[in-house]
């Protein structure tokens, strides 16, 4: 556990909102953004859910006005296990104050029994708000239609590859078919979304995402990368001096081994970029 909590201490920005500020300060000093998380989920009575929403409240008001002020939230830790209706005044609640403070909140996106109801909460909160965007998985056998939908609607999203365990009849297994759904799912975005986010450290995927839109002619201002705190850090500078846009994903709190354990378990690749990022890469 100590050798757990010494990686932790590189990989999560530390235990309180300040922490997590002070991280984006830096990183807009290098001319990255922050999207910021305070780690937890599957919260199972209502009060555990007011508390994570009140936290996503805290965190939206002590970001300074000159940080952008996005954070991402997971529904799980909203309530959505006790009840919809729960979940859905929570996330307003974060939402209204998003809107005071010129914030944008992210819907994250767990594992594939909650992709559905997900997807419908968003729904329901855009009818009322602009500034909410989800998160949609490239190894699920239903993303690109996902996506499709998404374009059509003008929603914002931000892509992955998806780091929960899941069946074959829910998820493609292979890493060459997960990386062919996910540059399918990227170019539809690139080409028709609404400044969608490309999260990724695979180097196979950035450098095709590149040469897709130096082909296409697509404008480095219509997208973003978007990579893990603490992970491939030299890469982030060097997109950004590409012309690129970068956003990082700051988590914060005491809650972090199932969020760090979860990427070591799921991507053997991970393991690579943590031993790489320990040494300076």
């Amino acid at each position: 556990m100590k050798a757990f909590t010494f990686l932790a201490r590189r990989f999560v920005a530390g235990e309180g909102p300040q922490d997590a500020v002070r991280v984006g300060e830096h990183l807009q000093r290098r001319g990255i953004r922050a999207t910021f998380d305070k780690l937890g989920e599957d919260v199972t009575s209502p009060e555990a859910a007011k508390r994570a929403a009140e936290a996503a409240k805290e965190l939206l008001r002590l970001i300074p006005p000159d940080i952008e002020r996005n954070v991402s939230i997971k529904m799980s830790s909203m309530g959505q296990g006790i009840s919809r209706d729960l979940c859905l005044e929570q996330t307003a609640s974060i939402l209204d104050v998003a809107t005071e403070v010129g914030g944008f909140v992210r819907l994250d996106m767990e594992g594939s029994s909650l992709t559905r109801d997900t997807i419908e909460v968003f729904h329901e909160l855009r009818k009322r708000y602009d500034n909410v965007g989800i998160v949609l998985q490239a190894y699920l056998h239903r993303t690109l239609d996902d996506v499709r939908e998404a374009i059509a609607r003008g929603d914002r999203v931000r892509l992955c590859k998806g780091a929960y365990r899941e069946p074959p009849e829910v998820a493609l297994q292979d890493m060459p078919e997960i990386r062919r759904n996910f540059e399918a799912a990227a170019h539809l975005l690139l080409a028709k979304g609404h400044l969608p986010a490309i999260a990724t450290h695979d180097e196979k995927l950035i450098r095709s995402t590149i040469d897709h839109v130096r082909e296409k002619g697509i404008e480095a201002s219509r997208f973003e990368f978007q990579m893990l705190y603490g992970l491939r850090p030299r890469r982030w500078t060097s997109l950004v001096a590409e012309g690129f846009n970068v956003r990082v994903y700051v988590p914060y709190g005491t809650h972090w081994f199932p969020y760090f354990y979860r990427r070591l378990r799921e991507r053997k690749e991970n393991v690579l970029f943590v031993l790489k990022s320990l040494l300076g890469g």
